[in-house]
């Protein structure tokens, strides 16, 4: 499937995103994208975006953009998805949910189509970093790792126990190295594998043997 194609959000999120200081998280994210989506070559990946990506990436895949309570693309939908359910190899979540909400259910959702062993990343904005300010009064929000590691948990996933720093702190430039842990980054990647516990076979209990009926008197 085509990785790019028309499509946008409309509100502060997409607005914020389409300008210099959000295009340089976006820029910033494309070498993590790109590897989170080919890391399970042998199924198809889901990525949902805030706005329209400048970034192509291979294989067979499936990419929606945010668009107010829906998602636009080869399918418009909203929540929940018309997708099969473990289906994809990975996901990417890509600023799409904020803060302490997901008022589409985006993370069930997306835990819902991943395979066995596929993975899940939240590219989620930091409220410690100084480029905050650049977002301040747009209504955008964001939450530190521990509310979405707790949040994965609860959909299903196993996470990593550090999440990755990406993006920016000060100026709005792109910058193509990660970090172990938020820092002072404008955002974070977070990591998620769904696992299936394998179904082990029980041994039939043997049956205890019944004493023998004592004769009347």
């Amino acid at each position: 499937m085509p990785a790019i194609f028309q499509a946008g959000q409309p509100g502060s999120a997409r607005n914020w995103f389409e300008s210099p200081a959000g295009r340089a998280i976006l820029d910033s994210e494309h070498a993590l994208v790109t590897e989170a989506l080919g890391s399970h070559p042998g199924l198809p990946w889901l990525w949902l975006t805030p706005t329209v990506p400048d970034l192509h990436v291979e294989g067979r895949g499936l990419c929606l953009v945010r668009h107010g309570d829906g998602l636009h693309g080869p399918v418009r939908c909203g929540a929940p998805l018309p997708l099969p359910s473990e289906a994809f190899g990975a996901v990417v979540l890509q600023h799409v949910v904020g803060g302490r909400e997901d008022v589409l259910g985006l993370l069930d959702e997306a835990a819902r189509v991943l395979a066995p062993g596929g993975h899940l990343w939240m590219l989620v904005l930091n409220p410690l970093t100084p480029y905050r300010w650049r977002w301040r009064g747009t209504g955008i929000a964001s939450a530190e790792p521990l509310t979405w590691r707790r949040r994965m948990r609860d959909a299903g996933l196993a996470p990593d126990a550090v999440s990755n720093g990406v993006g920016p702190s000060w100026r709005p430039e792109a910058v193509t190295e990660s970090q172990n842990g938020p820092g002072l980054r404008a955002a974070y990647a977070l990591r998620g594998q769904k696992r299936h516990l394998p179904l082990t076979p029980t041994r039939s209990r043997r049956a205890m043997p019944m004493p023998l009926a004592a004769p009347a008197a």
